[in-house]
């Protein structure tokens, strides 16, 4: 359906090769120029003034759930004037036993405005929850983890 690339820069630089020595910093380029500065998370000796691998996952999971909750928002009649995510990835042992993202917690808070408006009522979900699982289920990244 589409390719999606990147291309990933590193170098030694002369420095020593020995695991606690070697530079973690990389560079991260996308096809239309973009330069994201990566390193790795500081617990495996990365930078922490850049972003690591599994930070931009996270980042990834919570933009495509965003992108697409406003999309179905939209679709349904909702005017959103804002959205902020404050998600969490979990770095666990996964049931082989290897260090994997396991989840990733979303954490959405959502601001409306016109006409239509979401109503909580108790006996029926939400609006906002509704769409927020439909756009979780839609998201191509988060049908490649689990998002709750």
């Amino acid at each position: 359906m589409s390719e999606h690339k990147a291309s990933i820069v590193w170098a030694r630089n002369g420095a020593d090769f020995g695991y606690k020595n070697y530079p973690r910093d990389h560079v991260w380029r996308f096809l239309n120029g973009v330069e994201v500065p990566g390193s790795a998370a500081p617990a495996y000796l990365g930078n922490p003034q850049r972003v690591d691998p599994e930070a931009a996952f996270v980042a990834a999971l919570s933009s495509c759930h965003m992108l697409t909750f406003l999309a179905l928002a939209s679709n349904k009649g909702f005017v959103v004037d804002s959205y902020e995510d404050a998600a969490v990835g979990h770095l666990e042992k996964n049931t082989g036993g290897k260090l994997a993202i396991t989840r990733v917690e979303l954490h959405p808070k959502i601001v409306y405005s016109g006409a239509k408006q979401p109503a909580a009522a108790a006996s029926t979900p939400a609006p906002t929850a509704a769409i927020s699982c439909a756009a979780a289920r839609s998201c191509s990244r988060s049908r490649s983890t689990s998002t709750s």
